[in-house]
């Protein structure tokens, strides 16, 4: 059985018990949130919602919260002194990496 998900505006395909890494949502290490967005339930049978499946939701558990790996940018021209090393800035200040969480998924609902 799995379901796919809207979660800040990505789609995830998400099972029972399976950890997920997304982007940082508001909320603390040992909480847990609905996702009510469900767009698609398999379960033997297909469910399809237009756009969302009414009365279903996933409830997820964070974690932890961690960095992704640095992103490293190397511009080069076909030049003498023409070359950059750096690493982009990000919405949260850190320019080195980006802020995500780690979810492990509890239970699958839908009516």
């Amino acid at each position: 059985m799995y379901a796919i998900v809207e979660i800040a505006g990505q789609q995830f395909k998400v099972a029972k018990d399976q950890k997920l890494f997304v982007h940082r949502l508001k909320a603390n290490v040992g909480e847990s949130m609905t996702f009510d967005r469900v767009l698609l339930i398999d379960d033997g049978k297909v469910t399809i919602g237009a756009p969302a499946i009414e009365g279903a939701g996933v409830t997820a558990k964070i974690l932890q919260h961690l960095k992704g790996d640095k992103v490293i940018v190397f511009k080069k021209k076909r030049r003498r002194l023409s070359c950059e090393k750096r690493t982009p800035p990000t919405l949260y200040g850190n320019p080195n990496r980006e802020y995500c969480r780690q979810r492990r998924l509890s239970e699958e609902k839908s009516d």
